[in-house]
């Protein structure tokens, strides 16, 4: 396909620009400079013909940790390849899973790079999480007649503009996938505008909404409550992109005027950013800890830097109200399922593009407070600690939501197990 080898000639000539982008973000974090070789397909072999997951960052590796853990009980003999893309998630694989299973990173798609990973890996199946559409890989693992699912799968309006003007290397990578388990029909709908078959388009739910919450988080976010201040009224701004930290310390010095004791916990989304965050902390004026100083004023702190990775939970078990990021900013938002999970208040901002259909349901729901600045969330957040009765509302609507909406994960499962006991690798009954 002429469309193909013109996108494979473009990525090798981007290469360099890709690596100079790899060196200059290994500034703030260092983890971009190493580990090259695997992204060129130098990868570690994996024997056993392994189960193959891959999950770009962060949120995908925790929207596949419950999956991955019911893939590794049902076949304890299948090896799993875990692959991410961003230092961040290859973090958050280790502190899910440690050894438990194989991780490297996906190489770029480039025909030479990917040839090296499928002859060291050799994958029975493939599991693509949410929105990773690679017209390489797709054709060098439908040569190998590898089956693989697009699981989770997720297609916003803004992406399917972008896909839309080069439909046909999308329709092309798109026709090869076996299956296509979306999150919801309009998502299906918009991928089988883009070329997708339909027959191969099944609606099988978001598998965030069977995301449960271990104990040892529970028992660790009630251990910091108790650290911070259980009297305390407490907010969580989780998952803030750069933009928002400013917008988010002005609100809280608002909150301290009606609330003196409020403390607000604020979880970086990037790590290269803690430090930087750190610093506009200082410059709001507000006292204030970090987590890996392990400061004996946490409970006078009126800020709480979340400068880890992986605790977002207890974060939010440690909290009364939670605002998610990346929605303030046109960054299109993060997972709104976890605060809504643990019965949370939600606020949101308006840049929702990437959860939209969730977005709806909690609010439809009464489930969510939109905000849209440095004023709305002050408001919200000192309206809801001033009113217990409406924070148990909104959360229990939140909450909710979620119960209603689970099965995804079982659903998603019944079609691997499918395509994991079927010599031929087919999807018959599993269209549409």
């Amino acid at each position: 396909m002429a469309g193909r080898y013109l996108y494979t000639a473009a990525l090798r000539l981007a290469t360099p620009v890709i690596l100079g982008r790899l060196l200059w973000r290994s500034r703030r974090a260092p983890d971009y400079r190493r580990r090259w070789g695997e992204r060129f397909g130098f990868v570690s072999p994996v024997e056993g013909g392994p189960i193959w997951v891959h999950a770009v960052s962060v949120g995908e590796t925790v929207a596949a940790a419950p999956l991955i853990r019911d893939l590794l009980a049902r076949y304890p003999q299948t090896p799993i390849l875990l692959t991410n893309t961003t230092p961040t998630g290859s973090e958050r694989t280790r502190g899910l899973f440690g050894e438990r299973v194989h991780h490297c990173y996906l190489p770029y798609d480039t025909p030479g790079a990917l040839r090296r990973f499928l002859d060291r890996v050799r994958p029975r199946l493939g599991i693509v999480m949410e929105t990773e559409i690679w017209p390489n890989l797709m054709y060098a693992v439908h040569a190998r007649g590898i089956p693989v699912v697009l699981a989770n799968a997720r297609l916003s309006a803004r992406s399917a503009r972008g896909y839309a003007h080069v439909r046909s290397l999308a329709a092309d990578a798109l026709t090869r996938f076996t299956l296509i388990a979306a999150q919801t029909q309009t998502d299906a709908d918009r991928f089988t505008a883009l070329g997708a078959p339909a027959d191969r388009v099944t609606v099988t739910g978001s598998i965030k909404f069977d995301q449960g919450i271990a104990q040892i988080m529970v028992e660790a976010g009630e251990a910091l409550r108790r650290e911070v201040g259980e009297e305390r009224p407490v907010w969580v701004a989780a998952s803030t992109h750069e933009g928002e930290d400013e917008i988010v310390l002005a609100a809280h010095r608002r909150v301290l005027l009606e609330h003196p004791s409020a403390l607000l916990i604020i979880v970086p989304r990037h790590p290269e950013r803690f430090d930087t965050v750190a610093r506009r902390i200082e410059a709001a004026g507000l006292s204030f800890v970090r987590r890996t100083g392990r400061d004996a004023t946490a409970a006078t702190a009126q800020v709480y830097l979340a400068d880890t990775m992986g605790e977002l939970q207890l974060f939010l078990v440690a909290s009364d109200i939670a605002f998610v990021g990346g929605s303030l900013v046109a960054s299109g938002g993060h997972n709104l399922l976890e605060p809504a999970g643990l019965a949370k208040p939600v606020l949101t901002g308006p840049h929702m593009f990437n959860f939209a259909e969730i977005d709806r349901m909690l609010e439809t729901a009464g489930g969510l407070r939109r905000v849209h600045g440095e004023e709305d969330v002050a408001t919200a957040v000192s309206e809801l600690f001033a009113d217990p009765d409406a924070r148990a509302r909104l959360g229990a609507a939140a909450e909710a939501v979620v119960a209603a909406n689970r099965g995804a994960k079982e659903r998603l499962l019944a079609a691997l197990d499918h395509l994991l006991d079927s010599s031929a690798g087919t999807v018959a009954g599993f269209g549409g």
